[in-house]
């Protein structure tokens, strides 16, 4: 048995999801092999996509691997962080160029300081309620260069408790052990599956701890640091999939 680990966006999303990219997911499952998505993405959106996409899926992990979750969309594993960090996090991020957040916790928590665009049930860091756990918090600069600016921000002040991941203009904020490789080392001890079995693919900066811990595709369109330290650079999952079952 072989599994796939892919990013979402950027990577199995790269171009769409098409009818192609569906019937080589399904060869690959039928063959005895397993398929899931790895994302940056919360686990209250990453639930959704399969059925919005129509393509077969055997496993989900959420928040960059903090969250593991069944196909029924319950949570069999997630890796919490202190929520007594969350309000000097966001007064923190919110103080160097950030004016939205999403805490990713038992509820979805948005944080929104532009008075013009909050919507209904939308906080501010004067009105966030008691927080007293989170996998993940993440937020979204104007463009990348501010992106890598807060990420380095982060690190510098919460570095000993709490990971920053950039992605492009967005940057999640997870425990200081976790992102993606730890998350699939996680899943992997529950199906009892090894090391040896694992593929992984991914595109940006926020995946290059999985693609540089296990055999691994870059996509052609990734970020050169993620195709510096990857097996093999790839246009997409069907060509992997394609070489994969040959």
């Amino acid at each position: 048995m072989k599994i796939i680990a892919s990013d979402y966006d950027g990577t199995f999303n790269h171009g769409g999801i098409d009818d192609v990219k569906r019937d080589a997911v399904k060869r690959w499952r039928k063959a005895g092999n397993l398929f899931g998505i790895v994302s940056g993405r919360g686990a209250e959106d990453l639930i959704y996509l399969p059925e919005r996409n129509n393509f077969e899926f055997d496993f989900l992990l959420a928040s960059n691997g903090a969250v593991i979750l069944n196909t029924d969309g319950t949570v069999r594993a997630d890796s919490r962080c202190d929520g007594s960090l969350a309000k000097p996090l966001l007064e923190f991020i919110m103080s160097i160029g950030c004016d939205w957040a999403s805490v990713h916790t038992k509820f979805r928590c948005v944080i929104d300081e532009r008075d013009d665009e909050r919507l209904e049930g939308e906080f501010t860091l004067e009105t966030l309620p008691e927080i007293p756990w989170f996998n993940q918090i993440s937020t979204i600069l104007p463009d990348d260069e501010g992106a890598a600016k807060v990420t380095v921000a982060v690190k510098e002040h919460f570095g000993k408790v709490l990971n920053p991941l950039q992605n492009g203009r967005c940057i999640d904020i997870v425990s200081a052990d976790m992102n993606k490789a730890k998350g699939l080392y996680n899943f992997l001890e529950l199906i009892g599956a090894d090391y040896d079995d694992l593929i992984t693919v991914g595109d940006n900066i926020n995946d290059i701890d999985m693609i540089a811990e296990f055999r691994s595709y870059a996509m052609e369109n990734g970020v050169d640091e993620v195709k510096a330290v990857a097996d093999y650079i790839t246009v997409g999952i069907t060509e992997i999939i394609e070489k994969e079952l040959a």
